[in-house]
C-alpha cells in the first residue's frame, strides 16, 4: 500500500510537470533526532536543504548504482544489521527502499530527489570534532602482461592462496562490523600471512597461484593500491582482474615514507611524483614498496567489471571506497570536496554508493573516488588529494524507529 502510494506521488504530481514539481513542497514526515557516535564516529542530523549543493545535484545519475547495490543487500539475511548503530537498519529496511528505487524513471532528477529525502535521513560525518577528512580517488589502471613469464614479462600477479584464512568479525558481533582478519595455520596457531618481502623472496614459489606476469614492478604495485585492473596481453585482448583478498598486515602509505624520509612534501605526494621518483631510483624504489607489508590477491573477472569490494560493478564517478567500519558499504554518501586540480577550486558535489574498501581507506571521513578506466581517470585519481566533508544517508524508516522508541 505505501508503495503504491509512493508511485502515486511520484508519476501522479512528478511526472505531470517538473517545473511545478520542483516548486512543491510535499509533505515529508520527520524524526526528532539527535547526535549518535560509536567509536571515533558522530553522526549529526543533517536537514536535506543545509547539505551543501544537495539541490542542485545530479541525484538520478546515482541510481543505477544504488540499485546494483541492492541486487547484493536482497542477498543478505533480512534481520542483519547494516552496521553498528540502529539507525543504520537492517537489511529489511534497506530492501524496502530498494523496492521503492526501483520505480524511479531513469534520468529524472525530480523523481530522484523526492525518492531520496522520502526515503532517508542525512547525516553529516565527524571525528575528532571535525567534519573534514581526506579524500581521494582511484581508477582500473592498465598493464601489459603475458599468461608466461620470460626475459621481459617477469613480475606475477597472484591467485589466492588455498592457506590464506580471512574472517569477517561483524559476523560474530555487530560491534565489529567493517573489521576483517586475515593470517594462515601452523599447527594449532593462527599467525600473519606472508609479507609482501616475504612473498617477492619466493614464499609462494612451486604453488601455481601465478594469474599471469607483467613486464613492470611498478605497475604492478600500483596495481595492489588500486585493487583491480586491466591487462593487456601481447595480441591485443584485455583480461581483466579483480580483487580477491589480502594478506591482512598493515598497509603502509609510501608516500608518507618519502615524506618522513625528507624526500618529498606532504603537499607535493601525488601517484605521478611517487612513480617517477620510483623510476629515477630503481633500487630506492624496491625498498620503499617492500615498506608496504600489505599485499593484495586477485582472480580473472568475466563480464563487466570493476568490481568493488561489495562484488558489483563500479560505476565511474558514482561508486564510492570507505571504510566500511563505519560506512555501511551500499548506503549512499553526498560528497561535498573541489575538483582536483582546479585553480580557482571549483565544487565537485555530488551522491555517491559506498561500494568497495580499500586499504589506506582508514577513517570515518574518508573516502577514495573511483573515476572509472583509462588515462584521464588515472590522471585524475593520481593528484586528487582534496579536503572534503561526507553526508551518509541512512532509511528513514530507521530513524523514525530509534525517535519513537
Amino acid at each position: 500500500m505505501l508503495r503504491s502510494l509512493f508511485a502515486v506521488l511520484l508519476f501522479g504530481l512528478v511526472a505531470g510537470c517538473d517545473k511545478l514539481a520542483s516548486q512543491l513542497q510535499l509533505p515529508l514526515p520527520d524524526a526528532t533526532r539527535t547526535s549518535v557516535s560509536t567509536g571515533p564516529m558522530l553522526l549529526t542530523p543533517m536537514p536535506f536543504k543545509e547539505v551543501p549543493g544537495w539541490r542542485a545535484g545530479r541525484h538520478s545519475a546515482a541510481l543505477p548504482a544504488l540499485l546494483r547495490s541492492c541486487e547484493r543487500l536482497r542477498r543478505q539475511p533480512p534481520d542483519q544489521a547494516m552496521g553498528p548503530l540502529s539507525e543504520m537498519g537492517r537489511i529489511s529496511d534497506w530492501v524496502k527502499v530498494c523496492d521503492d528505487a526501483a520505480v524511479i524513471r531513469p534520468g529524472n532528477d525530480t523523481e530522484a530527489q523526492y525518492f531520496f529525502e522520502s526515503r532517508f535521513l542525512a547525516y553529516a560525518l565527524s571525528q575528532g570534532g571535525s567534519r573534514n577528512g581526506l579524500i581521494t580517488g582511484y581508477y582500473e589502471p592498465e598493464l601489459n602482461g603475458a599468461w608466461k613469464s620470460d626475459g621481459r614479462f617477469r613480475f606475477p600477479l597472484y591467485s589466492l592462496p588455498k592457506d590464506l584464512i580471512s574472517a569477517d568479525l561483524g559476523s560474530f558481533d555487530d560491534q565489529w562490523q567493517g573489521d576483517q582478519i586475515a593470517g594462515k595455520l601452523e599447527g594449532n596457531r593462527f599467525v600473519p600471512y606472508f609479507s609482501r618481502a616475504d612473498i617477492e623472496a619466493g614464499a609462494l614459489a612451486g604453488r601455481q597461484l601465478e594469474i599471469l606476469w607483467t613486464d613492470n614492478e611498478i605497475d604492478a604495485f600500483f596495481m595492489h593500491i588500486q585493487g583491480t585492473g586491466r591487462v593487456r596481453l601481447p595480441d591485443g585482448t584485455h583480461v581483466r582482474l579483480g580483487y580477491a583478498g589480502r594478506n591482512g598486515r598493515r598497509y603502509t602509505a609510501v608516500g608518507r615514507e618519502l615524506v618522513a624520509a625528507g624526500v618529498m612534501r606532504l603537499k607535493d605526494v601525488t601517484m605521478p611524483a611517487i612513480r617517477a621518483w620510483m623510476e629515477q631510483n630503481p633500487v630506492a624504489g624496491q625498498a620503499l614498496m617492500k615498506k608496504n607489508q600489505s599485499f593484495v590477491f586477485f582472480r580473472v573477472l568475466k563480464g563487466d567489471g570493476p568490481l568493488g569490494a561489495q562484488g558489483v560493478v563500479l560505476t565511474p564517478g558514482r561508486s564510492l571506497a570507505v571504510d566500511r567500519r563505519y560506512v555501511p558499504l551500499g548506503a549512499p554518501v553526498w560528497l561535498a570536496t573541489t575538483v582536483p586540480g582546479s585553480k580557482p577550486a571549483r565544487p565537485l558535489r555530488r551522491l555517491l554508493i559506498a561500494q568497495d574498501t580499500g586499504s589506506a581507506i582508514k577513517g570515518v571521513v574518508r573516502a577514495d573516488l573511483f573515476w572509472g578506466h583509462g588515462r584521464e581517470a588515472g590522471t585524475m585519481a593520481g593528484i586528487m588529494k582534496q579536503r572534503g566533508q561526507m553526508y551518509m544517508l541512512l532509511p528513514r524508516a530507521a530513524g523514525e524507529k530509534k525517535a519513537g522508541s
